[in-house]
């Protein structure tokens, strides 16, 4: 038996099971459909690399200046970026951690084929800590090691924002949004966190969907599993941690503080599919302040098995790309805890009978909105959230304008922040009700 197969199970840890099932097409569901006004927006495609590798920067932050809009680039480096006519005298900022930020006036980009190229920030760290490793494999061991130090260690009740999006050939098809509590365990424990569905609403558009639907089966535990501090067996655990190579990139800057970086990628000799990516590690604390990394997906039969439970037998699905990203924030006391995630997912669907193959991409962000350890009210299970749960089914589409806003659309092309901003004041209404 080659080496990695022991571990397979484990490297499943995004619950993402992509479910295929047939759909009765309803000939009214377009009414559903996405409003599209193509003619009142400019889209910009480009591509963000590095000046020192020549290769793309994943999950690259890509913004308009003085506006809502944003978006984040794939494993190719490639953006999509729809700006209404009326901001075209503005500029896209761009960003990427460990490079410095760029300006682009949107005058002086092309509908495609732009190319942004960002210059790393090289940062010779001082002597802060004397005990600092001289090896990259025991810096992310001391990195893991007495969480309970670095992490805020006490039982936290953290309300977010969570979005999820499925786009067939670059057309949302479907998204679902939601305000969740977070119910987080202490770092220095094993129980999984639970989560509360407060409010969540749905679009979806079968006539893009064809017969055909995706399901992200886990919703909101897919981005919050993504937090590998507190669920780093998933990834790091002892066995699978031996399977990794370990080595310092750059160092950097975030935030003003000195940050190690860290590259780690599988062994040439392990079949089983495990990550690839960059740790950023506190200079100071050695606490994990991001990560960026990717599932290997080269060996198609072996990566599929990690995310399809049910699909129909003429279809043949293949994994092309699982990226994943994780934020974490400090508190006024200095203790680490998770903010913010992505996971993005592309599978190429290609039915028996027919000519071509479609693509289909997944979305998942999250971000924590507010948090406090003075827990006051107990979990909710009649709205309790199952890791197995499919989020479209549990989404109450459109049924509470109040809360959503006045005009109750979901916005695909506006960042999370803005969606966050927009139902602040709900959410300060459904607490003060509590």
């Amino acid at each position: 038996m080659k080496k990695g197969y022991l571990k397979q199970n484990k490297t499943s840890f995004v619950t993402l099971l992509v479910l295929f099932t047939f759909l009765v097409f309803n000939q009214n569901a377009s009414a559903l459909g996405f409003q599209e006004t193509s003619q009142s927006f400019d889209e910009y495609k480009g591509r963000i690399i590095g000046n020192d590798t020549k290769k793309p920067l994943v999950f690259a932050d890509v913004s308009v200046i003085n506006s809502n809009i944003s978006t984040i680039t794939n494993k190719e480096g490639e953006f999509t970026l729809k700006v209404p006519k009326s901001l075209s005298g503005n500029s896209v900022k761009v960003s990427f951690l460990g490079y410095e930020t760029q300006e682009v006036p949107l005058r002086n980009l092309k509908g495609e084929n732009n190319t942004i190229t960002l210059n790393v920030i090289t940062t010779q760290l001082s002597q802060v800590n004397i005990n600092v490793p001289k090896d990259a494999r025991a810096l992310v061991k001391a990195t893991l090691e007495n969480r309970e130090e670095k992490y805020v260690n006490e039982k936290t009740l953290m309300t977010a924002f969570y979005r999820e999006t499925i786009k067939k050939r670059n057309k949302n098809a479907s998204l679902a949004e939601a305000v969740v509590k977070i119910y987080k365990e202490p770092y220095s424990t094993s129980k999984r966190d639970a989560v509360e569905l407060v409010k969540s609403r749905k679009n979806t558009n079968y006539s893009r969907l064809d017969t055909l639907a995706v399901k992200l089966q886990g919703g909101p535990f897919s981005a919050l599993y993504s937090d590998i501090v507190k669920y780093k067996d998933y990834i790091f655990d002892e066995e699978l941690f031996d399977y990794y190579n370990f080595s310092f990139g750059n160092s950097t800057q975030i935030n003003d503080r000195q940050v190690y970086v860290v590259n780690f990628e599988q062994q040439p000799n392990i079949v089983t599919p495990l990550y690839r990516g960059k740790l950023y590690i506190d200079a100071e604390t050695f606490a994990l302040v991001s990560a960026n990394y990717s599932l290997n997906v080269e060996n198609k039969d072996e990566a599929v098995k990690l995310f399809i439970r049910k699909k129909p037998r003429l279809v043949r699905v293949e994994p092309e790309e699982a990226l994943y990203r994780v934020d974490y924030k400090t508190t006024p006391d200095g203790k680490w805890y998770y903010s913010y995630s992505n996971v993005q997912l592309a599978f190429r669907v290609k039915w028996r009978k027919k000519l071509f193959s479609s693509i289909y991409t997944l979305n998942i962000e999250m971000a924590i909105t507010d948090w406090t350890t003075n827990i006051t009210s107990a979990l909710n299970k009649d709205n309790r959230i199952r890791p197995s749960v499919i989020l479209s089914d549990e989404a109450s589409g459109f049924s509470d304008p109040e809360f959503w806003g006045e005009y109750n659309i979901i916005e695909p092309e506006k960042s999370i922040e803005s969606a966050i901003r927009k139902i602040s004041r709900q959410l300060e209404k459904i607490e003060r009700k509590e």
